[in-house]
């Protein structure tokens, strides 16, 4: 098969397994934050959300890691020089930190189906971040194909990530100080009117 055929078909399984790895990261934020619902809520809810991050696994991400895995084995059998240049070596590096990323979602998954709940909403969005920084290091890497100026890339990405998560904990103060402002005027009005 031309080589440019087997690139095409590694970007998009490469494409398809990031959008399965940061979806299935959300629904483990959404069937966490469903624990704190009343208990029949929360039973449709989890139920619901394992039954998606079930399907999304097992039909989507994992097929798709194996396919753009396979995929990219199948350039370097092609094309072995990309073996010998120090870009390849660093991105081949985040790849087998995204493994590990993976294999830790694996885990989390696991866990959920079971209902086992131990990470908080908030460790799960941060740990979203991990394959953000994995995603723009790799991008940089590839198109620069530069050993030292993906860094810069990836620097902006934790600064804007930090910048990101700094902002949703200061919504979330400000929306909590509203929600706890209006409950104290409504107390206030009905001790008033009594």
């Amino acid at each position: 098969m031309n080589f440019l055929y087997v690139k095409a078909l590694h970007i998009i399984f490469v494409v398809t397994w990031f959008a399965g790895l940061f979806y299935i990261v959300r629904l483990f934020i959404y069937h966490t934050e469903a624990e704190k619902k009343d208990e029949t809520a929360k039973q449709i809810l989890q139920n619901q959300y394992k039954l998606m991050q079930k399907r999304l696994w097992y039909i989507i991400t994992w097929p798709s890691a194996i396919l753009a895995s396979f995929f990219a084995f199948w350039m370097l059998y092609q094309n072995p020089v990309y073996l010998e240049m120090p870009w390849m070596h660093v991105k081949l590096s985040f790849v087998l930190a995204l493994y590990f990323y993976h294999g830790a979602c694996h885990s989390i998954f696991k866990q959920l189906q079971r209902d086992e709940i131990k990470y908080s909403a908030l460790k799960l969005r941060i740990w979203n971040e991990v394959a953000t920084i994995i995603l723009f290091a790799v991008v940089f890497l590839v198109v620069l194909k530069s050993a030292i100026n993906w860094i810069w890339g990836v620097i902006g990405i934790v600064l804007i990530s930090v910048l990101l998560m700094l902002s949703v904990r200061l919504y979330k103060k400000i929306r909590n100080k509203k929600s706890w402002d209006v409950l104290e005027k409504e107390h206030t009005d009905k001790h008033n009117i009594n």
